[in-house]
């Protein structure tokens, strides 16, 4: 089979190989993948600028049919429809596995990053990570359980009431994702842009977004005023990955309000941590997913309450892995897919 991986460290070094079809041993599945979405991880593996172990076959965003189970696994079947979590292995004695976050293992290895991953026809997963996928969930929405669980996670460490004013900062797919799952909590939501996120601004107001900003061209402060009573949003969500935009959430959060930073930057960034404490303001972090959040990602799916395909821009085959890495990278569209066949 074919895969796209990442082949040697450094810059670049992606390709697409020929790489053996994958067995089950005890206690794993292969699934054959349907779609695998493209994550900016994947560009920060393609830029050497997350830890992998080459050679590897990248992708960690999946949906898929079992075709095979090894010895002792009872709970799938050939022919189920599934989506998976992203952890191929963790120690599960440390502190952290054993409260139930598999995400801060030091020992965590993924799929995508140091086993091989999805963006390939075949992959070999532990049989507990998989999920089964809702009739009425396609495989093209399917695949992108893992960014909304991601999500979910954000919301789970950071509270939101319904009736409260809720600040989106980054129209990208996983501040619109993030932008959905505020909204099935109740809040009202501003979702914040730039000149250069009017189409992804336009997408924010047909998935519901209550009030549409380009930072651009619009003082945030001012609506955020007049919604506030003069105090400040009560919860903000930094998912822009930009020390502009964690600027700008800072100065509308209210007085002990909450600060979420979902977006990842990629390198330090300026940010005035004296406010935290005259503000008195809870901040959370969220890193990746943990089971729960693949629970309720599932059940906002199949009710309903979270529309992908807005989100869906681009699907291509594996053989055009670069063409898609680039228009990712060129922020053409919002989420691309990659298919095997």
């Amino acid at each position: 089979m074919q895969g796209v991986a990442k082949i040697d460290r450094g810059e670049g070094n992606v390709a697409l190989i020929d790489a053996p079809e994958p067995q089950a041993g005890s206690g794993q599945v292969v699934i054959e993948v349907k779609a695998a979405g493209i994550c900016g991880t994947d560009l920060h593996i393609y830029h050497d600028e997350f830890p992998t172990e080459p050679p590897v076959i990248m992708g960690h965003e999946v949906a898929g049919v079992v075709v095979e189970t090894g010895p002792g696994v009872t709970s799938w079947r050939p022919g189920d429809r599934v989506t998976s979590e992203t952890y191929f292995s963790v120690c599960g004695r440390c502190r952290f596995c054993r409260d139930g976050f598999p995400n801060l293992c030091p020992q965590r290895r993924s799929i995508g990053s140091k086993a091989n991953g999805a963006f390939t026809r075949y992959v070999l997963l532990p049989e507990h990570n998989l999920h089964r996928l809702p009739d009425q969930v396609d495989d093209h929405t399917g695949a992108l359980t893992e960014p909304l669980a991601c999500c979910v996670h954000a919301l789970e460490l950071t509270r939101v009431e319904p009736g409260e004013l809720a600040i989106i900062s980054g129209p990208g797919a996983i501040g619109l994702l993030t932008l959905q799952v505020v909204k099935a909590a109740g809040a009202r939501v501003m979702v914040l842009g730039t000149d250069a996120d009017s189409a992804r601004l336009s997408v924010a107001a047909q998935l519901g977004a209550d009030f549409l900003v380009n930072v651009q061209q619009q003082d945030p402060a001012v609506l955020v005023r007049d919604l506030s009573d003069g105090l400040g949003a009560d919860v903000v969500f930094e998912c822009a990955g930009a020390g502009a935009s964690a600027r700008t959430c800072l100065s509308l959060v209210r007085r002990r309000g909450r600060y979420a930073q979902v977006g990842l930057f990629g390198q330090p960034v300026a940010w005035d941590l004296e406010q935290v404490c005259y503000k008195e303001l809870q901040v959370s972090g969220s890193n990746a997913t943990v089971p729960s959040a693949w629970r309720k990602a599932l059940a906002l799916l199949a009710a309903g309450q979270v529309q992908m395909a807005p989100i869906i821009s681009t699907v291509l085959p594996i053989y055009e892995w670069r063409r898609a890495f680039d228009l990712f990278e060129a922020r053409a569209g919002l989420k691309i897919l990659l298919t095997p066949d």
